[in-house]
């Protein structure tokens, strides 16, 4: 439902948020404020809501009220997944470009991070990386955990959003290769990189991690376009 400016209900419910300054976990206006405010029906402000509340701006606990959400990025998990699935060559070459936007991200900040990075980040990054080879978790910790000092939390819910979606959408490569052994030294290279102080060999180092992560997305590629149909 669009108003005669053009806006929609949830883009006025939006508005109406940071017109009154509300923060995350805030109370929201009650189901009849909001009509009354709008001047919409109950159904309307109802269908506006659940969709802010799919898109995580806002969050309904039942018993209590509905309040201003965290909008995480974690909602654009599914979206981008099947964006990627859908792409030419069962999403392959849209999983490449997915990587390819995560390394130009990665390789320009691990830059700002090796001259900041404390003794005892260094060690907990050396403990993630000492856990890889039984958990893969680990690797996306040891990601977040790099960027962490930078202090900007869209950074950290990007690469949390693209960790995801790679490894939601990395069946489509086919079996899982062994690696384990080749990631440690990976990490085990950008860990050192950042322990000297050294900027660029810790983009260097970064970009041999996504080199291996393309080489593999090729190698399915090329399967892909050799398989019979």
């Amino acid at each position: 439902m669009r108003t005669r400016d053009g806006a929609s209900l949830q883009e006025r419910i939006v508005a109406l948020i940071h017109e009154r300054g509300l923060a995350p976990g805030s109370p929201m206006p009650t189901e009849v404020q909001l009509m009354d405010l709008l001047g919409a029906s109950r159904n309307s402000v109802r269908e506006a809501v659940r969709a802010l509340k799919a898109l995580g701006i806002v969050e309904i606990r039942h018993g209590h009220g509905t309040f201003v959400g965290h909008a995480s990025l974690d909602v654009l998990t599914p979206s981008l997944a099947f964006q990627v699935r859908s792409g030419p060559g069962g999403g392959i070459r849209a999983l490449h470009d997915l990587v390819e936007v995560r390394e130009l991200l990665e390789t320009e900040l691990i830059g700002q991070v090796a001259r900041s990075t404390s003794a005892v980040r260094l060690a907990a990054l050396d403990a993630l990386v000492n856990g890889m080879d039984r958990d893969r978790e680990a690797d996306r910790a040891f990601h977040a955990l790099l960027y962490e000092s930078c202090g900007n939390e869209l950074v950290l819910q990007l690469i949390g959003l693209f960790w995801d979606v790679y490894h939601e959408v990395e069946p489509t490569l086919g079996p899982p290769e062994e690696r384990t052994a080749e990631i440690v030294v990976n990490h085990r290279r950008i860990v050192a990189a950042l322990r000297a102080r050294d900027a660029e060999a810790a983009r260097e180092a970064m970009r041999l991690h996504f080199r291996d992560v393309k080489a593999r997305i090729a190698r399915a590629e090329a399967r892909s376009l050799t398989a019979p149909t």
